[in-house]
């Protein structure tokens, strides 16, 4: 049999999308003489329909659409994934449908609740072995623990999170000896490296079950947060049979495969291991695919970016940039401006030069570094159009603007200044000195006393971020641009950041990431990338720049040295280790500080964290590109109020 699954980009609600995805993706089955076709978890509705999935309306509202997709499943068998609400329950489901008419409804037992999942708010698990019927305008089918027959082969279903539980326990192990193909259509969330979980999960199952395993997961940045990397599977017997690209900007990704079920094809005796994960490549992929989804799904016309020339802020801009240069490597120029939707009754903007916009193109700085080595003439010629056309596009899609200060330096504007013209972005610079010494009078005068870095340190450095937010945010609305803020993981975790001065913004897309990370990615992409102009971010100490210049102000110096917080962070809130358990491991790993040191740098991680809950509930919404997350709203919550670990931290 021709098996085959596809990945769609979907959008909660968006039916008419999600229709024409799924309408796409049986064309393309059919013209493949594909005969099962599995399509991903709630593919029709969307994944993120969140407190929607309660109502009467949604899942109805999927079962009547579903009456659009039976006629064109003539010749085929298609699973199509839904929501279906009975006596005030809603199931998450797979349709099987085949040459017009609707087969059954198999239903997921095991819901995911952990991470980023908050399935069983959603939905209900279907008790194993049961089934019950659904009705729909006179018809009736079966719904629940049930196995199909398609072309003599009988096949059952595990739905996504019934895959990750153990084998005693998920649906396969009751359909070993029953069935010769289990079919999983998945939502699956992007992480790091997470793809070489997923993979030996598959291989394994189909030897463990000695089974067919055909896996299907969804696409792209779906509905803000999350970002799906499309993959798909098929495995027999402990054989990889198919495996796709990743991270597709296509909406629909088709993989397909034979297998021929009357052969023998005797148990792996081990796995064959893919490649050790890349997950500095992996990270670019997700972000470029999540920013360009977020941008056309928010009907956005670019991005503007308050470049300050530090680390977080030269990612965000390289970001926008390998967005356009993998969604054009991928769909070509014209299709990457249609499906971006951001050039749409406006001419493009062409590359600026002058002081209000660089964008000169450096071709040694952009794109990949082979770009200008080992190249003849015409060769040259036409990578350098290439690297113009890249510009120019970049040049639509991206602003930038530093905002300096008298405690600015001369490192930090350079730094932004030459990533922007190398990226052609477009550029401006302006001073906020004005602005600040006005609020700053206005203040001393209601209080009649003079404000000075002796008394008053943290309110002069908020108020030099705060007053940077308004003109940002004014550029942004004019151009009617997404403001993309520059926080990362670990300033979330002890709020070393300004509310409503640096955290302003639409969309926070590396607040995922630790900052040890952020600075490797920058190397990673000077070097493998050829952004050479990170030459300069990468040779400088990560600094707010909010004291005066003779302080000599770092973050590290500030907080402590990046690379313990994130462990400290990942031991407290990932192992969810108490403080003395922390502590303790610290003391046994060669982290190069003693136990007194090691002490104080845990006694303030947990103070901070505690105090600053009420900023991570306000921070923009931000990519899961990590294993795990500090966003109370999709990863990991906190109490706002609290007894700050107060006997916790005494007792160490």
């Amino acid at each position: 049999m021709r098996l085959a699954g596809a990945a769609l980009n979907q959008t909660p609600l968006d039916w008419d999308n999600n229709l024409r995805n799924i309408q796409t993706a049986i064309e393309q089955a059919k013209a493949q003489g594909v005969e099962l076709l599995c399509l991903p978890e709630l593919c029709l509705t969307g994944y993120g329909c969140e407190d929607l999935f309660l109502s009467e309306w949604l899942p109805a509202a999927a079962l009547l659409h579903l009456q659009t997709i039976r006629p064109w499943t003539q010749g085929i068998c298609v699973v199509v994934g839904l929501p279906v609400r009975l006596l005030g329950r809603t199931y998450n489901t797979a349709a099987v449908l085949r040459d017009g008419e609707i087969l059954g409804f198999a239903a997921k037992q095991f819901l995911a609740n952990d991470g980023v999942h908050y399935e069983p708010r959603f939905f209900a698990p279907w008790p194993a072995g049961t089934t019950t019927t659904v009705e729909f305008a006179g018809e009736s089918w079966a719904l629940g623990d049930l196995v199909f027959e398609h072309r003599s082969v009988r096949f059952g279903f595990e739905i996504c999170e019934d895959a990750w539980r153990p084998d005693d326990v998920r649906p396969a192990c009751r359909l070993r000896g029953r069935v010769d193909l289990i079919v999983n259509p998945s939502a699956s969330h992007f992480a790091m490296s997470k793809t070489d979980l997923r993979y030996k999960l598959v291989l394994n199952a189909s030897r463990n079950f000695a089974c067919t395993y055909l896996y299907a997961n969804l696409l792209g940045n779906e509905a803000g947060r999350i970002i799906y990397d499309g993959e798909i599977l098929v495995a027999r017997n402990g054989h990889l049979l198919r495996r796709n690209q990743l991270l597709s900007f296509r909406e629909v990704d088709m993989e397909w495969v034979d297998v021929d079920f009357s052969a023998d094809l005797p148990l792996a005796e081990t796995l064959v291991a893919l490649p050790e994960p890349d997950e500095y490549k992996e990270l670019n992929q997700a972000m470029s695919l999540g920013l360009f989804d977020y941008l056309r799904k928010a009907k956005s016309r670019g991005f503007v970016l308050s470049l300050s020339g530090g680390a977080d802020s030269c990612f965000c801009a390289v970001g926008v940039a390998e967005m356009v240069r993998l969604g054009v490597a991928e769909l070509g120029v014209a299709e990457f401006k249609r499906r971006s939707g951001a050039f749409e009754a406006a001419k493009m903007a062409v590359v600026q030069t002058g002081a209000g916009g660089q964008g000169r193109v450096k071709s040694e700085e952009l794109g990949v570094k082979s770009y200008a080595e080992g190249s003849d003439e015409s060769d040259v010629s036409t990578l350098n159009s290439q690297l113009l056309t890249l510009n120019s596009l970049v040049n639509h899609l991206l602003t930038c603007a530093y905002q300096g200060t008298v405690n600015s330096s001369d490192d930090t504007f350079h730094s932004a200044q030459e990533l922007a013209d190398s990226l052609g972005a477009r550029f401006f610079d302006w001073t906020i000195d004005e602005e600040v010494e006005g609020y700053v009078a206005k203040i001393e005068g209601a209080l009649g006393r003079q404000l000075t870095w002796q008394t008053d340190d943290l309110a002069l450095q908020n108020i030099q971020a705060r007053v940077r937010a308004p003109g940002i945010w004014l550029l942004a609305n004019v151009q009617n641009c997404l403001l993309l803020t520059t926080s990362n993981r670990s300033e979330a975790s002890v709020g070393y950041c300004t509310m409503d001065g640096d955290t302003a913004g639409s969309i926070s897309p590396i607040a995922g990431v630790d900052k040890a990370f952020v600075k490797q990615w920058l190397r990673w992409a000077e070097t493998e990338l050829g952004y050479r102009a990170l030459r300069h971010v990468n040779a400088l100490q990560p600094t707010a720049e909010l004291r005066p210049l003779a302080d000599q102000q770092t973050d590290e110096r500030d907080l402590m040295p990046y690379p313990l917080l994130n462990r400290i962070e990942r031991l407290a809130f990932y192992d969810r280790l108490s403080p003395s358990q922390v502590l303790a491991q610290l003391d046994q790993e060669a982290t190069g500080f003693d136990h007194e040191q090691l002490k104080a740098y845990v006694r303030r991680f947990y103070q901070l964290w505690s105090r600053n809950q009420w900023k991570r509930e306000r921070y923009a919404p931000s990519f899961h590109l990590d294993d795990y997350n500090v966003d109370p709203r999709s990863w990991l919550r906190f109490p706002i109020l609290s007894g700050g670990f107060q006997q916790e931290l005494a007792a160490l």
